[in-house]
């Protein structure tokens, strides 16, 4: 929804070519594809006033699958990026090396007033550092979230790019807790709610004429959902097949429909532990996929019974949608999921998993409230803010070097 006209002063740079005295020029930044759900209602937004703001999508290439980048920007409605840096995957240095080195010449060509990131991705924190290091503001959309643990990369990224920013849009109120208790001074925290809950409220009513549950030979309510991708449960063996131990018996009792990461399917592969994966495999079986569109993946988890995930966003979405969550981690950035939600954070042991499992088919799961602002208007907020402080600008375009 647009936002009403804003009344305030003029700001800008006349002396820049191309641009409209009173425009902001925004370059948006989004890494992967979590972040285009996180973007896609905040350009929306912003093309409410082509009068006031100019912007830019860039899109870092660091988690790039020509099918899947096209599907989620076909079903999120986003414009195709401006600027497309190709970074492609290498390892965390190299990754945020490259994302760094080609970020800085779009800064230098476009010369924006601000930077917009989001989530916790390397790009993220690669498009922060660089941004700064050449005197341009830079906004930071779900900042203050907080795991506890160092040893997500995730957690590293979200505590350099939040000490960076100018902006910090946060979604819950313990964000806003931790970037206080982190010495970030109060008014760069402003709290506007859950960007991803905007998508989702968009979207429901279109993913929930989709037939992908019945295509595949699934009633509502009668089976569960998984998504596994993280390092530290697919990359040592015994941790993984422990969890797959645990999805046999869940799926002698329901269907788990399982879209596989590339990177779960390398590990199985290496591990051995393919035979989870076959047809028919714990009864009712483990229902492999390949990656699905957003539209159809929604679909699934608003008519699931449960979700299984290691997934951030995930917990956020089940929480809004009333779905039971079970997150295989030790440890959630997304407190307020479990404290209002039906999230419940296991880990990865085989007799925590199956122990949630019971309690969510037996019906002993709570009932969600939703947090305070995950309305689906948080991008209008962000976009309102941004507009009436305007004059809260970098430094001028022309110093830029």
């Amino acid at each position: 929804m647009c936002l009403s006209a804003l009344q305030t002063g003029p700001w800008g740079n006349p002396g820049v070519t191309g641009a409209k005295v009173n425009q902001l020029k925004i370059i948006n930044v989004v890494g992967a594809r979590p972040n285009f759900m996180k973007m896609a209602p905040i350009i929306a937004a912003m093309n409410c006033y082509p009068d006031e703001i100019e912007h830019l999508l860039v899109h870092t290439g660091q988690h790039y699958d020509e099918k899947m980048s096209k599907s989620f920007f076909d079903d999120l409605g986003m414009p195709k990026p401006d600027i497309d840096l190709g970074v492609g995957s290498g390892s965390h240095a190299e990754q945020t090396g490259q994302v760094m080195v080609k970020f800085e010449q779009v800064c230098l060509d476009e010369k924006p007033d601000l930077v917009i990131v989001v989530g916790d991705v390397n790009s993220t924190m690669a498009c922060t550092i660089t941004a700064k290091k050449l005197g341009i503001r830079v906004a930071h959309v779900e900042a203050g979230l907080r795991s506890g643990d160092m040893g997500m990369p995730e957690e590293i990224n979200r505590l350099c790019t939040d000490v960076l920013c100018d902006y910090l849009f946060t979604t819950e109120a313990s964000a806003g807790e931790n970037l206080r208790a982190e010495g970030i001074a109060d008014e760069k925290i402003i709290f506007v709610g859950n960007v991803m809950i905007d998508t989702l409220l968009q979207h429901r009513e279109m993913a929930a004429k989709l037939s992908t549950a019945g295509d595949m030979g699934l009633k509502a309510g009668e089976y569960a959902v998984l998504t596994l991708h993280r390092p530290s449960n697919v990359d040592d063996k015994a941790t993984l097949g422990g969890i797959f131990e645990a999805l046999a018996e869940i799926a002698r009792r329901l269907p788990v429909v399982f879209p596989i990461h590339p990177r779960t399917r390398k590990m199985m592969d290496s591990f051995g532990l393919t035979h989870y994966l076959q047809p028919g495999a714990g009864g009712k079986g483990i229902h492999v996929t390949e990656p699905l569109g957003y539209l159809q993946f929604l679909h699934l988890m608003m008519n699931a019974r449960l979700v299984l995930t290691d997934s951030g966003g995930l917990q956020e979405e089940t929480t809004v949608l009333g779905v039971p969550c079970i997150t295989l981690r030790h440890n959630t950035e997304r407190p307020i999921t479990v404290e209002q939600g039906s999230n419940v954070v296991v880990g990865n042991d085989k007799s925590h998993i199956l122990a949630a499992a019971n309690d969510v088919l037996e019906g002993r799961m709570p009932q969600p409230r939703i947090p305070e602002k995950w309305d689906g208007k948080t991008a209008d907020r962000i976009v309102e803010w941004l507009i009436k402080n305007r004059k809260k600008r970098s430094a001028p375009r022309g110093l830029l070097r």
